[in-house]
């Protein structure tokens, strides 16, 4: 039986980030989430995994997440959703961070902002949006229906949690966050995050030191 979400993961930016091409296999409709850089390499993906690209989702507002997201957008003629409107000042400066870090950015002005609550589709898969600050403040996670797998940008990581350390960061917000969302779904729940392997909730219930006690 063929499932119903595939994804290919294409690290880019000097960062490694994962940025995702996420495809209902029903419809063979894409998302490109949260393509951070390196067009040349997701448009490669793309055309490997012979799918249909709809969109743009992005899970927060870092530059390593977002910088290549107008540039895609507009030649793939790709509509942007996501992330949560608290990160408007991140994408409004991104190119700023860009020519800091080497890495080209433009502003990125998405079509839709998300909130809490919302859904997000990629053909006939739908997706739950959680917000869950403390990274950035509208950084947001995308949580399948069936709850079997999550889009999870910077919240957590195998065995790690995101970066608090920025000017904007809330560690206590973020802990919260995961605790009280992220932990609330299945053991068995795939976290596919921004960075790294892929880990499930209950490996991380179980073994990740930022949340013991």
């Amino acid at each position: 039986m063929t499932p119903p979400l595939k994804f290919l993961i294409v690290p880019v930016t000097p960062f490694q980030q994962n940025c995702s091409i996420a495809c209902c296999t029903s419809t063979n409709r894409a998302a490109v989430v949260d393509p951070g850089g390196d067009i040349d390499r997701i448009k490669a993906a793309i055309a490997e995994a012979e799918v249909v690209p709809e969109k743009i989702l992005l899970t927060h507002g870092h530059i390593d997440h977002a910088g290549a997201a107008t540039a895609l957008a507009e030649e793939l003629g790709l509509p942007i959703e996501g992330p949560q409107i608290y990160d408007k000042f991140l994408l409004d400066d991104i190119e700023t961070d860009g020519a800091r870090l080497g890495i080209p950015a433009r502003p990125v002005s998405p079509d839709r902002w998300v909130e809490e609550g919302d859904t997000v589709t990629i053909g006939e898969a739908r997706f739950d949006v959680l917000h869950i600050p403390g990274h950035t403040p509208g950084h947001v996670v995308f949580v399948y229906a069936s709850k079997e797998i999550v889009i999870g940008g910077d919240v957590l990581f195998a065995g790690s949690i995101g970066r608090t350390d920025f000017p904007y960061g809330d560690h206590d917000a973020l802990i919260s966050g995961i605790k009280t969302k992220l932990m609330a779904l299945p053991d068995e729940t795939v976290i596919l995050p921004g960075h790294g392997e892929a880990t499930t909730i209950g490996q991380e219930r179980q073994t990740n030191p930022f949340l013991q006690g």
